[in-house]
């Protein structure tokens, strides 16, 4: 039987590929993380920030490196620069325009000239988001929401790949400032590292891979390959079953005994839409319910407020979701 050319299932492959092209390029620097690897990759793909919560030392900048050297800067070229890549050191003196730039006096012309600050980038890595003061994180979550920045009267549009990376320590840990739930509210995952089984950290011992592979890297898409992969997973099929699975737990969040602040409407929207990104990574064009239970954590887990004032990111998402499934058949 002769093959059909089908443009949508062809299409299909080539993201399916990327994504595992992304997942498995990253893993040669950091090993033993394929779920948190998959996961970022999907956030990437569906357009959304991610938020890091983890400890000093378990590889958060060498993954932000490292997805920035797996994709080219040029929409038509693996040959071309990688993708450009800032990373910004959030402290407590920070002030608002030294991330997001300054309008400069030129005497000489006696006019203003902007001058870009750091978030100008493609791949941003914010660092220690909650060690800087409410200001200049308002001022990044802004950048990140509207993705333009404004200064004086004139707006300056970020790079349709801005992609935001943004770590913080946890909050026992003296000198941070908590994100309020607003702000949360804005990245699509919180995904954490954790540390290492015994067999990769004596893999990294033994091989050193942040300082052998990680300069090895090459750009194995092109920044017009994301731009496009994030168009056609934004498409893919939904069942309505799983979309009243969603929303039923939305509302069982917002009317949780143990739950202050439940899930927003953005929530659901985000779950939804990572979901099927998640689908397309896997190789479906469809999503079923365990692509939304695998992601109930990293998409939810960070929105919810507990009213013993700590958070849970699988149980109490997972948990929902699972009601929300029987609710919907």
């Amino acid at each position: 039987m002769a093959k059909v050319n089908n443009p949508v299932l062809n299409e299909l492959e080539e993201i399916t590929a990327l994504g595992k092209k992304l997942v498995t390029s990253m893993a040669r620097v950091i090993r033993g993380k394929h779920e948190f690897l998959e996961y970022l990759v999907c956030s990437l793909l569906s357009g959304g920030h991610v938020l890091l919560e983890d400890l000093p030392g378990l590889g958060k900048t060498t993954v932000a490196k490292a997805m920035a050297r797996l994709i080219s800067g040029s929409d038509t070229s693996l040959k071309g620069k990688a993708a450009g890549f800032q990373r910004i050191q959030f402290t407590p003196d920070l002030l608002p325009y030294d991330i997001t730039g300054v309008e400069i006096f030129n005497p000489e012309t006696r006019k203003f000239k902007f001058n870009p600050g750091p978030v100008f980038s493609q791949i941003l890595l914010a660092d220690e988001i909650n060690r800087a003061g409410p200001k200049v994180q308002s001022a990044l979550l802004e950048v990140m929401a509207e993705h333009q920045v404004t200064v004086g009267n004139k707006t300056h549009k970020m790079d349709e790949l801005f992609f935001v990376m943004a770590t913080q320590n946890p909050l026992e840990i003296e000198g941070t400032y908590l994100l309020p739930a607003a702000q949360v509210d804005r990245f699509l995952m919180c995904l954490s590292l954790g540390y290492p089984d015994n067999q990769a950290e004596m893999e990294i011992l033994l091989a050193n891979p942040s300082e052998t592979e990680l300069p090895n890297l090459k750009p194995v898409s092109t920044r017009r390959d994301i731009l496009v992969a994030r168009e056609f997973t934004a498409s893919v099929h939904c069942d309505e079953k799983l979309l009243s699975a969603v929303v039923f737990a939305a509302d069982g969040s917002r009317n949780h005994k143990s739950v202050a602040l439940g899930i927003s409407p953005r929530g659901t929207l985000h779950l939804v839409r990572s979901a099927r990104t998640l689908a397309v990574i896997r190789g479906r064009d469809y999503v079923i319910d365990q692509d939304l239970l695998d992601l109930a954590g990293p998409v939810w887990g960070h929105r919810l407020r507990l009213k013993e004032n700590r958070r849970d990111g699988i149980k109490i998402p997972r948990q929902l979701l699972m009601d929300g499934l029987e609710r919907a058949k």
